[in-house]
C-alpha cells in the first residue's frame, strides 16, 4: 500500500519547504509515500471562492485513481490522539487495496464533488493553521504514527 498527501499549491515558506522534506524522508523509511502538488490556480482573482474550489476539485479528483480510499484533512473530521491515529492508519493501511490518499485543500476548503468522493474526514485540531502549516503538521504526525506502529520511542513512554 501506498500514501499519498496532495496538497493544493507549493508550499511557500522555505523554512516549512525544508521541514516537510525532512519527514518526507523519515516516513519514506516506513512506508512508500509521494507528495504531490496541484499547482496553484491561476488568473483566479476573477473568480469567486466556489469557482476556485471547484476548479482545485477537478484537478484534485484528476489524481485520485480507482481503488483509492479518500481522505480529507477538514476542520470538520473526526479528530484523534496521535496514538488514535496510528492505530487508525494502521487499520486503514490493512483495509485499503492500492493508496491511501490524505488532501489538503486549498484556502476556501474542497468542492461538494471532492467531499462526494471522500470515504473520511479527519481533523488535526480544531484550531485553525495555515495551509503552509497544516502540511509540516500532518506529515509530522505521519511520522509519528509510523515510529509508534514500529515500537520506536514515543515522548510520553
Amino acid at each position: 500500500m501506498k500514501t499519498v498527501l496532495i496538497v493544493v499549491g507549493k508550499t511557500a515558506d522555505r523554512n516549512f519547504s525544508a521541514s516537510i522534506d525532512d519527514y518526507v524522508g523519515r516516513i519514506k523509511h516506513y512506508t512508500p509515500f509521494e507528495l504531490v502538488v496541484i499547482p496553484d490556480l491561476k488568473n483566479n482573482r476573477n473568480m469567486t471562492f466556489d469557482q476556485q474550489k471547484a476548479k482545485e476539485g477537478e484537478l484534485i479528483l484528476k489524481e485520485i485513481q480507482p481503488g483509492d480510499a479518500l481522505v480529507l484533512l477538514d476542520e470538520a473530521g473526526k479528530e484523534q490522539t496521535s496514538r488514535e491515529f496510528a492505530t487508525w492508519f494502521e487499520r486503514r493501511s490493512a483495509s485499503v487495496g492500492k493508496r491511501l490518499v490524505f488532501v489538503i485543500g486549498g484556502p476556501y476548503g474542497f468542492s461538494s464533488e471532492v467531499y462526494a468522493a471522500a470515504t473520511e474526514r479527519l481533523s488535526l485540531s480544531r484550531m485553525t493553521f495555515s495551509h503552509q502549516m497544516v502540511r509540516l503538521i500532518f506529515v509530522e504526525q505521519l511520522y509519528r504514527a509510523l515510529n509508534i506502529l514500529s515500537g520506536g520511542p514515543y515522548h510520553h513512554d
